[in-house]
């Protein structure tokens, strides 16, 4: 589940430091700016396929500008490759759990979602 989690497009948004936030990364994508595969997906909760292009489309916004100069690349997952200047995720592959922040409490997330 956790690894499905990892797969929605506004969580890749924010891995790869698109977003403050996820709540900016789901505005972003509801907000049509961004594409996969070279289509527009409004969709947050939309999973992204390993060896899908996410693409942040609008470089015009002052608000995206600001947000992408603060990318840190070092900080990005193993598990993506992210082109900055090109504003271009590639999901390269699903994470494995060791990957993933060890304070993720599951039992919480499973909670929450079978409610």
């Amino acid at each position: 589940m956790l690894q499905l989690l990892e797969s929605r497009l506004d969580n890749i948004l924010f891995r790869a430091g698109f977003g403050v936030t996820r709540k900016q990364t789901r505005q972003i994508v509801n907000h049509g700016h961004v594409l996969v595969n070279g289509k527009k997906v409004d969709i947050p909760s939309y999973l992204v396929k390993p060896g899908d292009v996410v693409t942040v489309k609008s470089r015009s916004s002052e608000y995206l500008k600001n947000v992408l100069e603060s990318i840190d690349l070092a900080c990005a997952p193993a598990w993506m490759t992210i082109d900055k200047d090109a504003l271009k995720i590639t999901f390269d592959r699903i994470p494995e759990r060791e990957e993933l922040d060890p304070e993720i409490k599951e039992h919480l997330v499973i909670e929450y979602y079978s409610k």
